[in-house]
């Protein structure tokens, strides 16, 4: 893969991040958004519905890990490094959409910013963040 072939397709998964979080409110059910933008912490907790809230954001996040491997790939151009990765992101689907929806389901305000930043892993590519400099490591290493 060129150089020039390789720094546009970055550019492109780079660029597909950026437009989910450009047109989140377009494109997801996510009455928190507002919330969290706002003083969450002396705020009541919205009325969501569970699973359509659960849906979109299992569905955001599955957008953001699909493009984030292909990044990883692109970067890195290992199979297994994407292999790894992808284990990475099911584990952390299935603790952090636990620990989301206990939130969801017991709003408490002494809990809003756990929840905030709980949620914040799953809405946002923020293993991907980890991850680049956790391999460019592992690779200078090895």
């Amino acid at each position: 893969m060129g150089k020039l072939v390789k720094y546009g397709l970055l550019f492109v998964g780079f660029g597909l991040l950026v437009l989910i979080r450009w047109f989140e409110n377009d494109l997801f059910y996510d009455p928190y958004l507002a919330f969290f933008k706002n003083d969450y912490l002396y705020a009541d907790s919205p009325s969501v519905e569970v699973f359509k809230l659960t849906a979109f954001t299992v569905l955001r996040f599955v957008l953001n890990t699909f493009i984030s491997l292909a990044i990883l790939f692109v970067i890195f151009k290992e199979k297994s490094i994407v292999k790894f990765s992808a284990l990475i992101y099911i584990i952390a689907l299935v603790l952090l959409m636990a620990a989301y929806l206990y939130f969801v389901l017991n709003p408490k305000q002494e809990t809003y910013y756990m929840f905030f930043n709980v949620r914040r892993f799953l809405i946002q590519p923020i293993i991907l963040i980890l991850l680049l400099p956790a391999f460019y490591y592992y690779k200078l290493k090895h």
